[in-house]
C-alpha cells in the first residue's frame, strides 16, 4: 500500500523538516521518504495534494464520550472514531461513563479491540471508583495492563479527598495519571449555568466558579503530598489556572486542558435559553472567557480537548431546566480554536496542545513526521474558511453548538498506519 503526499508544510518541532514544504512517500503504513521535489512512483494508487496543505503528527483528544457500550443510540465506536478522524484526531481517550462502567479488564479490552481498524485508536480511561460512586477503588493495575492510559471518573468529579489520595498513590507505581473535572458538587448543586448577573437576569439557578477553584486548590495539596501525576480537564477559572501554573513552577506533575466551547462562548450566549450551550463546567462570563483565551496564548494551558459528549434529540429539545448537559465537538475543534486565536497562536503551538503534550502526559506512542516512523499523521489546511454545517458531522449525534458558524482551519484527513481517512 503506497501513498504520496505532495507539497505539504511540515508542522512538527522535532522533525528535521519542520516548517519546510516537502513531499512524503508512505508504504505499508510507514514514512519511507521525505523531501522536496520527490516524484510519485508510477504505480502509486493514492496521491494527496491540495493548496496550503500541512502535515503534523496525529492529533489526540484526551477526553471524549463514546456511549458504547450501553447507549449506542447516542454514539458507537464506529461513529465516534469517524467523528474523531473527521476532526483530525488519530487517537482519543474515552471516558469510563458507559454501561457497564469501564472498571475492569473486560471493559478495557472491549474498547481497545472494538476500535481496532476503525477511524481512530481508542485508549480507555479506567474508572477510579467502582460504579463511579466515589467510594471504593477499582482494579487499576489490571486495567493498565490491558490498555487503560489514564484513570478518572470521567464527568464525575472525585469528591472524596481520601479516595483521590489513594488513587494518586496507586497510579504513581504504574506511571499513570489521574484526570479530574474540578468541581465541588456541594456548591451550586442544582445550578444550571454560571452564577452571575446573567443567571440572575434569566432567573436560573447558578453554579459558582468557586466550586472549581476550591477543588483545584484541594487537589493540588493532595498532589504535592503524593508526588504523583494529575490532569485537570475543563478548567474555566483564571484563578484555578494561576494556581496550576504556580504548582508547575514548584515542580508538581500537574497539567490542564480547556475546551473550544469555553473559549468561544460565554454565559451571555445563553440568554436565548439555548440548550445546545448547556454544558458542564458551565460557560463562564465574558471576562473569564477572555482570560481563558489569554491563558492558551500565554502557554498556561497544556491541552485542548473537545469534551465531546453526544446527546440525543430528546435530551436537548426540551426546557432548559430539563435538558442534559454536553456538546459534541470533535469535528469542529481545530476550526474553532484557529478561528479565534490564529493571529496569536502558531501552528507549532497548536500541534503541541493537540498532539505532543497529550502523548507526553499519557505516555502514548510517539508520532513524528520523520523517515522510518510509522505513519500517524494529520493533514489540515489552516487558511481554509467555511461554514460549519451538519454535513461536516460524522458523529451519531447533532448537538454541536458551532452549526452555522464560520470557521477557519479545515481538516483534510488522517493517516494512521494503513488506515486512511480523507474528507
Amino acid at each position: 500500500m503506497r501513498v504520496f503526499i505532495r507539497e505539504a508544510k511540515v508542522v512538527d518541532p522535532r522533525s528535521p523538516f519542520n516548517g519546510q514544504v516537502v513531499d512524503l512517500l508512505l508504504e505499508n503504513g510507514e514514512i519511507i521518504k521525505i523531501g522536496a521535489g520527490l516524484k510519485a512512483p508510477k504505480d502509486t494508487p493514492q496521491i494527496i495534494e491540495e493548496k496550503g496543505l500541512c502535515v503534523s503528527p496525529g492529533w489526540v483528544d484526551m477526553f471524549v464520550q463514546f456511549h458504547d457500550p450501553g447507549q449506542e443510540r447516542k454514539e458507537t465506536l464506529v461513529s465516534g472514531t469517524a467523528a474523531a478522524a473527521a476532526g483530525g484526531f488519530t487517537e482519543v481517550l474515552a471516558v469510563p461513563n458507559t454501561n457497564p462502567v469501564v472498571q475492569g479488564k473486560a471493559q478495557v479490552e472491549y474498547l481497545v479491540r472494538g476500535s481496532a481498524g476503525l477511524g481512530a485508536r481508542v485508549h480507555p480511561i479506567g474508572a477510579v471508583s467502582r460504579n463511579l460512586e466515589g467510594k471504593e477503588l477499582t482494579e487499576m493495575y489490571d486495567m493498565h495492563a490491558s490498555g487503560a492510559k489514564a484513570f478518572g471518573d470521567g464527568w464525575k468529579s472525585l469528591q472524596s479527598a481520601g479516595l483521590l489520595l489513594k488513587a494518586l498513590q496507586y497510579v504513581k507505581t504504574i506511571e499513570g495519571t489521574v484526570i479530574q473535572v474540578p468541581e465541588d458538587t456541594s456548591i451550586g448543586t442544582h445550578g444550571l449555568m454560571h452564577e452571575g448577573i446573567v443567571s440572575t437576569r434569566m432567573g436560573l439557578a447558578g453554579k459558582s466558579i468557586l466550586a472549581e477553584e476550591i477543588m483545584v486548590e484541594r487537589d493540588l495539596k493532595i498532589l504535592e503530598y503524593t508526588g504523583s501525576s494529575l490532569h485537570f480537564t475543563g478548567v474555566t477559572s483564571p484563578v484555578a489556572i494561576e494556581a496550576i501554573t504556580a504548582a508547575k513552577r514548584k515542580g508538581l506533575k500537574v497539567t490542564c486542558s480547556v475546551s473550544p466551547h469555553h473559549l468561544f462562548f460565554c454565559d451571555e450566549d445563553l440568554e436565548g435559553y439555548d440548550t445546545g450551550l448547556k454544558v458542564n463546567p458551565p460557560l463562564r462570563d465574558r471576562k473569564q472567557m477572555m482570560a481563558l483565551r489569554q491563558a492558551v496564548i500565554d502557554g498556561k494551558i497544556d491541552v485542548v480537548t473537545s469534551q465531546h459528549l453526544p446527546q440525543d434529540w430528546d435530551a436537548k429539545t426540551c426546557e432548559f431546566e430539563y435538558a442534559q448537559a454536553g456538546a459534541i465537538g470533535l469535528e469542529s475543534s481545530f476550526g474553532v480554536v484557529w478561528s479565534l486565536l490564529e493571529g496569536n497562536l502558531t501552528l507549532e503551538r497548536w500541534v503541541e496542545m493537540a498532539s505532543l503534550a497529550p502523548r507526553r502526559i499519557f505516555h502514548l506512542e510517539a508520532a513524528e513526521v520523520r523517515e522510518g516512523h510509522k505513519a500517524n499523521l494529520t493533514l489540515f489546511i489552516p487558511a481554509d474558511a467555511y461554514v460549519f454545517t451538519a454535513d461536516h458531522i460524522r458523529s451519531a449525534a447533532r448537538n454541536n453548538p458551532f452549526l452555522g458558524k464560520t470557521l477557519k482551519g479545515r481538516v483534510k484527513g488522517t493517516i494512521l498506519h494503513t488506515q486512511i481517512n480523507l474528507s
